[in-house]
């Protein structure tokens, strides 16, 4: 490695020439980036007081250490953003010249002589910088002054635009802008392909205001290596189309988010969002990826960035499976992708039918809904996902799927009907955040002619406002204050309309026989609420459990006969017959002394969420989400908690428990406290929050 400090207008004018190689990410500076190197260099010319401005390293590899002697291209490792930029700069200042000279240089013919253009090369050796595909030809054409392409690099057009007007603002006075660039500094560092390793270097580097992608490093590490004709061949038979398919303008935000869906797929294993190219790394770093296999990888990569661009990005064809995927979307089960790309992938091959994968798809929607409505946290998921299809059977998969769901255990459990049913009826729905999606999905359910309803907005159909009329105290009843509290936000009082503003707070009976009312409205939504005579307390439930039955149907319940399903248990239930209850514990009889505590404890982990679980055993009581995290041992004068976490994992500033690590004890874990008196249970349930958050630490959730 050598490196100079240059005056970036003197290392453009005796340079041949820099191209930027394809495995390099695109051009992508935004208007803030540009910005402000535009201000930078307006300051440092109109202050004599600074003799340069330096705006980072130019990194490019050479054949020799001899740094610009060969006519041959430089490969710009780093430093493509900001040779881009000024070269933007340069054209349109050149463009605004006309045949004056505001300072000795920068006349337009000096500027494309000096700075753009190899006069007398030909082809693409004319030109000083060459960037990769679409930008190419984008930059090709501005310093042709020719029209741009007809699908133009919108960061390259949008930035010689900005810079087009911020020139034009100046007035014809370019002076201090000449002066700017004139002083702009650059670290020339060039690089041997035998002494340096540019991997390495690429890895370490950040461009000014933009920092590399996990897309940039993947691409980079995939392609850098190989022979130029190998590396050619790859990038244009497979990573050009997937950058294409996901869009120039999102291309990174999107890679980067299908990549570690994709390696949660292959390894189980979930990487953390800024780590995907390390995950990478050491995925296609296995012994069993050789260098002449990374072709195999990336054909891989770019069939499953197909099936995602279907599921994720809308492309799949017209028909229900378009519309399911859709429905997804709306949802943000992102968590679910791992494995609906394998599901997508068996479907591909003809191993899984359009009908079954299209059940499959409703299944994994239901599942994550019904979860949401009955409140169960969504920190399970991304595990749940991650290695779903390793437990699936490949000739009897869709029914494989319906067994895994019946059968996961307490907090990652499949809601049913009736639990799904009630809390949908009854829970605030209009602050729900998935409130938009779960009406228009209600509106649509099974319509041919699918009803527009996205420019609808919610409307309370007894009004939201507290100060409510007369006649809407009539119509609720003289305990209408209750009434409007408890049943106002929920499902049986809420519709769509287009006409939010014209209902206002007028009374039920306006609303329903206006122009545009309920009676007219096109919706089914609004059917039931066009026949009634009144809107009340009763009214408002009945409502809300025909919806809730609809909604049942629209996000099944996972069906499967008794006996298929024992098909799939992985043990027998080898349980007595007959559960265990609290009657079968002597020391929590309803005159024990310590039954009163049992009772407040019981109530306290109960509540610490939904999806915990009280069992009772032969000799102990367990709490469990997906298993047990904390067991009671009912005694005489106390109880004794079993922790299940490890003694060091455990907080304990009043040091009230004891390490049983590999002591025999009834209930499972390490740490184990006696309680006896009430006031130790404020302190003590602390300690068992932290066995339970320990269970539901499962990860980030992009749901």
């Amino acid at each position: 490695m050598k490196a100079t400090e240059a005056k970036l207008l003197e290392f453009l004018s005796r340079s041949p020439q820099f191209a930027i190689p394809i495995y390099q990410r695109t051009y992508s500076w935004t208007e803030p980036e540009c910005r402000q190197l535009w201000d930078d260099i307006l300051r440092t010319g109109n202050d004599d007081q600074i003799a340069a401005h330096f705006v980072g390293s130019i990194v490019y590899i050479e054949e020799s250490m001899y740094q610009v002697m060969s006519r041959s291209p430089l490969l710009v490792i780093d430093g493509q953003q900001r040779l881009t930029t000024v070269m933007l700069i340069l054209e349109a200042l050149a463009r605004h010249l006309g045949d004056g000279e505001p300072m000795d240089g920068f006349s337009r013919e000096k500027i494309r002589t000096y700075y753009l253009l190899n006069h007398l090369e030909e082809d693409e050796r004319r030109f000083k910088l060459v960037l990769t595909q679409t930008d190419k030809e984008s930059l090709i054409a501005l310093l042709q002054q020719r029209p741009l392409p007809t699908e133009a690099a919108l960061r390259v057009k949008e930035n010689f635009e900005f810079f087009e007007h911020q020139i034009a603002d100046l007035g014809g006075e370019l002076i201090a802008l000449c002066r700017g660039l004139a002083k702009l500094m650059v670290v020339d560092v060039a690089l041997s392909r035998e002494q340096d390793n540019p991997q390495l270097i690429f890895e370490s580097m950040n461009s000014t205001g933009r920092a590399l992608s996990q897309a940039d490093l993947i691409r980079n590490f995939v392609l850098m290596g190989l022979e130029p004709a190998k590396q050619t061949r790859i990038y244009e038979d497979h990573w050009r189309p997937m950058e294409l398919a996901f869009g120039q303008d999102a291309y990174g935000t999107h890679f980067d988010r299908f990549m570690r869906h994709y390696l949660t797929l292959k390894t189980g294993e979930i990487p953390k969002v800024g780590k995907v190219y390390e995950a990478f790394k050491k995925y296609a770093s296995r012994p069993t990826i050789t260098r002449d296999g990374i072709e195999l990888l990336v054909t891989d990569i770019h069939r499953f960035a197909g099936y995602y661009c279907s599921i994720a990005l809308g492309r799949e064809s017209p028909g229900r499976l378009n519309e399911a995927f859709r429905d997804l979307r709306e949802l943000r089960v992102g968590v679910a992708y791992p494995f609906l790309l394998e599901l997508y992938s068996h479907y591909d091959k003809d191993q899984l039918s359009e009908a079954d994968f299209y059940t499959a798809v409703r299944l994994v929607e239901s599942y994550v809904f019904r979860r949401a409505v009955c409140g169960i946290p969504t920190n399970s998921l991304n595990k749940t996902f991650s290695t779903f299809g390793r437990e699936l059977r490949k000739d009897s998969y869709l029914e494989s799927i319906k067994a895994h769901f019946l059968l996961m255990p307490s907090y990652r459990r499949f809601p049913r009907d009736d639990d799904f049913k009630r809390v949908l009826q009854e829970r605030d729905v209009y602050n729900f955040p998935r409130s938009s999606y779960l009406l228009r999905r209600l509106e649509n359910h099974e319509r041919k002619e699918r009803a527009t309803v996205d420019e609808y907005t919610i409307e309370h159909i007894m009004p939201q406002n507290v100060d409510l009329s007369a006649t809407w105290r009539n119509h609720l009843g003289p305990e209408w204050e209750q009434v409007h509290e408890k049943w106002l936000h929920t499902l049986g009082n809420l519709t769509l309309t287009g006409y939010n503003s014209e209902y206002s707070n007028r009374p039920f009976t306006a609303k329903r026989d206006m122009e545009g009312g309920f009676r007219m409205s096109p919706l089914r939504l609004n059917q039931d609420i066009g026949s009634r005579e009144r809107w009340d307390e009763r009214a408002i439930r009945d409502r809300a459990a025909g919806l809730a039955d609809l909604a049942a149907s629209v996000w099944g319940e996972v069906q499967l006969p008794d006996e298929r399903l024992a098909q799939y248990r992985q043990q027998p239930d080898r349980r007595p017959p007959g559960n265990y209850t609290i009657k079968d514990h002597p020391h929590l009889d309803p005159e024990s002394p310590v039954r009163p505590l049992f009772d407040m404890f019981r109530k306290e982990v109960l509540d610490l969420s939904p999806v915990v679980t009280e069992e009772f055993l032969k000799l102990y009581v367990a709490y469990k989400a997906e298993t047990n995290f904390v067991d009671v041992i009912p005694q005489a004068s106390q109880f004794r908690l079993s922790l299940n976490l490890r003694f060091h994992e455990l907080h304990d500033p009043k040091r009230l428990a004891t390490d049983v690590t590999n002591l025999g004890r009834w209930g499972n874990g390490d740490a184990e406290i006696r309680l006896s008196e009430p006031g130790e249970l404020r302190y003590v349930i602390g300690l068992v929050r932290q066995a339970f958050e320990k269970q539901m630490g499962n990860g980030d959730s992009d749901t």
